[in-house]
């Protein structure tokens, strides 16, 4: 299985275009180390040639363009997504499906929720009926697997989050199965598994079960702390905005110490982040819990 981080930043990516934090006016300057991140999305195969992309970021355009694999081939236009899948209908994981207008109709896969979400409170899936138009094909969050044309040897099944829509959802404070998921990808002819869940702020018993028996887990990394954007006068808790936060009790790192299984890499990573400088002191942290952290056009293969 062959796994593409696309891009490894949270909203806004990194530095974030109006943020004047630490981390985005040093990265600016050049006076830490640490790369520049689009906002999140990966992209999975089982052959190198026919690819599911995984959310559709404001960046996919370029995410593309540095990616030759999903290039077209032998003809002026193509590409080598076969599909798209949905993790949740928020503006930085669907804004990028309005790039992708310009050619055959898009095959995107979402839970009757994210589908609303995208139909009605922020209707692109309406806007790309008039441009490539939208086949959408139904994920269930009933613990059943699913299978998508052209990908083969691939099995995928999402479980349900505990999470809320976005502010634009019709149901933003009426949760429901299906708002965000976590996507469980096994490889058929190995049984290799990576689970992937960008967004996560509780880990549940189904979530823990899935992480321990995987090969890898590609999870939130988005904030440090809890309380990490009171730094930027913006006061919402990670918890609350349905992020576990790497440290303090009960956090993601405590968590993944508790798997002795899976390679444990975080994703989505917020610009305020301190992980993000390669050599900060929770950078090392991180490094002593064998927990790595992605970023751009990383390669991961199982």
């Amino acid at each position: 299985m062959k796994i593409r981080v696309l891009g490894s930043g949270a909203g806004g990516g990194f530095p974030q275009w109006n943020c004047s934090c630490p981390n985005c006016k040093a990265v600016r300057s050049n006076s830490i180390k640490a790369s520049k991140r689009n906002q999140s999305s990966i992209a999975i195969s089982s052959d190198g040639d026919h690819w599911v992309l995984f959310n559709a970021s404001p960046d996919v355009r370029a995410q593309l363009e540095n990616f030759p694999e999903i290039h077209p081939k032998n003809k002026v236009r193509g590409t080598g997504i076969e599909a798209i899948v949905m993790i949740d209908s928020q503006i930085d994981h669907a804004t990028g499906l309005l790039i992708l207008r310009e050619g055959d109709p898009l095959n995107i896969y979402c839970t009757e929720m994210v589908k609303q979400d995208l139909s009605t409170g922020f209707p692109i899936f309406n806007i790309l009926q008039h441009f490539c138009g939208v086949n959408d094909f139904p994920i269930p969050v009933n613990g059943d697997s699913f299978s998508i044309p052209n990908i083969s040897d691939l099995e995928f099944t999402a479980l349900a989050l505990k999470s809320k829509a976005p502010p634009y959802s019709p149901h933003r404070d009426d949760p429901h199965e299906g708002d965000n998921i976590g996507m469980v990808i096994r490889q058929i002819s190995t049984g290799k598994t990576v689970f992937y869940a960008p967004g996560l702020g509780l880990i549940e018993p189904h979530v823990e079960k899935a992480m321990a028996t995987a090969d890898c887990v590609l999870v939130d990394g988005t904030f440090w702390t809890d309380d990490e954007l009171a730094s930027v006068g913006r006061p919402l808790l990670a918890r609350k905005i349905g992020h576990l936060p790497q440290s303090g009790e009960g956090g993601m790192i405590g968590f993944l110490d508790t798997l002795p299984k899976p390679r444990k890499i975080l994703i989505h990573i917020n610009n305020t982040n301190p992980i993000l400088d390669d050599n900060s002191k929770e950078r090392d942290i991180l490094n002593q819990h064998d927990i790595e952290v992605s970023f751009d056009n990383m390669n991961i293969e199982l």
